[in-house]
């Protein structure tokens, strides 16, 4: 089914007015904020749209409480990040903060950054961020995660193709 299918329109628009309330109210007194609570419920309903798969009726609010539930998720390391990102800011020269454009586009970069940090298994991702942040050598990463040597060398490796794997599918 595609967004244009008159049955798929039908189920939505019916899921649409059947649930919204609720789903509503659910997200407000989880986030305590009812402009965030609305953004999230045509989120969660867009997310329907693009995937095309409308859960069976008996099952609908628990379907819409998983996809809102990560959309929350998405949300709360959003803020984390940007509140990191603009704390960052707040240290440097006021000259050298970029326009609200850039920062944009920098808050985009670093949730691309965490989606695929996140994709990691543990070990990849903290090898990863000990090598390239705190500049550890591969014998003091295995030390902090008592690993080989030559497993350290393997995951920083791991999670580099990683990298570039993201990269190469974000120019296509």
């Amino acid at each position: 089914m595609t967004a244009r299918d008159p049955t798929l329109q039908h189920h939505m628009d019916q899921l649409y007015r059947e649930h919204h309330s609720w789903l509503s109210g659910f997200l407000q007194r989880r986030l305590g904020c009812s402009h965030s609570a609305a953004d999230l419920v045509q989120d969660t309903y867009l997310r329907l749209l693009t995937n095309g798969k409308l859960p069976p009726a008996e099952h609908s609010r628990g379907y819409l409480t998983r996809i809102a539930k990560g959309l929350m998720i998405d949300l709360y390391r959003r803020r984390r990040i940007e509140s990191a990102y603009l704390e960052e800011l707040c240290r440097q020269p006021e000259a050298m903060h970029p326009s609200p454009e850039v920062r944009a586009q920098t808050v985009e970069a670093l949730m691309t950054i965490d989606r695929l940090l996140q994709g990691l298994p543990v070990n990849v991702r903290r090898a990863l961020l000990m090598r390239r942040l705190d500049g550890m050598s591969y014998r003091e990463i295995a030390e902090e995660l008592e690993v080989s040597v030559s497993s350290v060398e393997k995951y920083v490796a791991r999670a580099l193709q990683s990298c570039l794997q993201a990269a190469l599918e974000m120019e296509q």
